[in-house]
């Protein structure tokens, strides 16, 4: 039975200090100058703390540079510039662009915008903050969904959490090229801290025809030029584009059996993004820095740890590595994802604010009773409130993280997720980072990992064995 040991730990400071180092190389897109020194630096990190096959895996991706971003608008005899964002994977313009009018996108005459730039309200998501756990229990049909929720001081309740997405997920330009549209121009309406560097969608997929994000207060004068007259658009959106090899980072640490535990996340990122995933990265490492000073016996099975590539380029690092590995899976004890250290920042006086929480924590936990004992256990005795404890597929498929495609294989998980709002945002900053979560969170994951001790993948599969109580 493996028994957390305390001063393996590694402290806040350490853990943040890694964050630091990966955040100040810069825009960590895959492929990008900085994502390749991540790559290199987990790689460094991995062997100095003595793991083993520590290696790189190769993984075809897309590569996506924007190079220009611009809108003319002519109207009333007059011209202005907006300021814009290129749609990751659009179709790019030429150098002089392209001219066409805008068209307010409507519902229900799609029709009106063939040949022309649809210009689409894409607000964002807002709902309760404790909704998951009640699309949990009507997943789950379970009458009482009490112990999903771990709010000692009830600062879920009533609360409303702004989340990453609007409605449409990745498929904010689909329509538009179905009805026709020659261009695309997504208005970030009601947008906190009115932002246009949103970087959505990140699946990698090359669209028709050209996109732009423009923030919510110049969609709205440029609604209301729309609204007077004809108004005509050079929208320029020049990029890069071309197939490249990003690298998952591996490496394994020897344990009680050859059965193992996964624990990952991704290296790269849609800006320098400080929790998307440079907390991921670190909080990775603190798993590999403490178990690396655990004596083999101690530790429950086989440890793999996993940084991998492109997961803004619709996951490919993690389809990837299962894919590689696929006949190895059965032997998977419990595949832990850890991503965002996400502070919780609410709109005030006009600006962003932190709200002195963390974003409510998402546990992706499979539906085994010994596995969700055991998070809820870790959650509890480290403290870690506004936690809930979710099944993979609460949202749909398999869970909303990096992670989610081991689910969809087949492997028992815990995948621990937030959802703050600036997500995809370059203002994803080092002051976004709740720098309390890091050690407890670490603390957490170890009891997590701890508690499969004598528990086979086999036996997890048949949901058969009980959950560590001493670790």
């Amino acid at each position: 039975m493996s028994i957390l040991q305390a001063a393996f730990v590694p402290d806040e400071r350490t853990i943040f200090d890694w964050i630091e180092t990966v955040f100040a190389r810069g825009v960590r897109r895959p492929g990008y100058a900085a994502d390749r020194w991540t790559e290199n630096f987990c790689l460094e990190r991995f062997r100095e703390l003595g793991l083993d096959n520590v290696r790189l895996e190769p993984v075809r991706l897309p590569y996506w540079e924007p190079l220009e971003s611009a809108m003319i608008v002519r109207a009333d005899g007059r011209e202005s510039r907006i300021a814009c964002f290129s749609l990751p994977h659009s179709a790019a313009t030429d150098d002089n662009g392209l001219d066409a009018s805008i068209v307010q996108w409507r519902d229900e005459t799609p029709g009106t915008v063939r040949g022309a730039l649809a210009l689409v309200d894409v607000p964002l998501m807002r709902a309760p903050a404790d909704l998951p756990v009640m699309l949990a229990g009507a997943v789950t049909r379970e009458t009482d969904t009490g112990w999903r929720r771990y709010d000692p001081a009830g600062t879920l309740a009533g609360a409303n959490q702004v989340l990453p997405f609007s409605h449409q997920l990745m498929a904010v330009m689909d329509a538009s090229i179905a009805a026709g549209a020659a261009g695309f121009v997504g208005v970030l309406s009601d947008y906190p801290g009115d932002s246009n560097r949103y970087y959505v969608p990140y699946d990698g997929v090359a669209r028709a025809i050209p996109g732009v994000w423009i923030n919510g207060s110049d969609g709205a004068q440029l609604r209301r030029l729309c609204g007077a007259g004809r108004v005509q658009v050079t929208l320029v959106s020049r990029a890069i584009r071309h197939d490249i090899t990003s690298y998952n980072v591996v490496g394994e640490l020897p344990g009680a059996d050859d059965d193992s535990v996964i624990v990952g996340s991704h290296h790269d990122g849609p800006w320098a993004s400080a929790v998307e995933d440079a907390s991921g990265v670190s909080m990775v490492l603190a798993q590999a820095s403490y178990w690396s000073r655990v004596a083999p016996v101690d530790r429950p099975h086989r440890l793999v740890f996993l940084l991998n590539a492109g997961h803004m380029a619709g996951g490919a690092g993690v389809h990837a590595f299962i894919d590689r590995h696929r006949t190895e899976l059965a032997r998977v004890v419990l595949e832990v994802h850890l991503e965002h250290a996400a502070i919780e920042m609410v709109e005030r006086d006009g600006g962003l604010a932190a709200s002195g929480h963390p974003e409510p924590r998402w546990w992706f936990t499979s539906r085994l009773a010994s596995v969700e004992a055991s998070v809820r256990e870790a959650i509890v005795a480290e403290q870690l409130e506004r936690s809930l404890i979710l099944p993979p597929d609460v949202f749909g498929p398999s869970p909303t993280t990096d992670g989610g495609p081991f689910h969809l294989a087949g492997v028992p998980l815990v995948n621990f997720l937030t959802a703050p709002f600036y997500l995809f945002d370059a203002i994803d900053t080092l002051d976004k980072i709740h720098r309390p979560s890091l050690v407890p969170v670490t603390r957490a994951a170890i009891r997590i990992i701890g508690s499969t001790h004598g528990m086979s993948a086999a036996a997890m599969r048949q949901g058969r064995g009980d959950p560590c109580t001493q670790c």
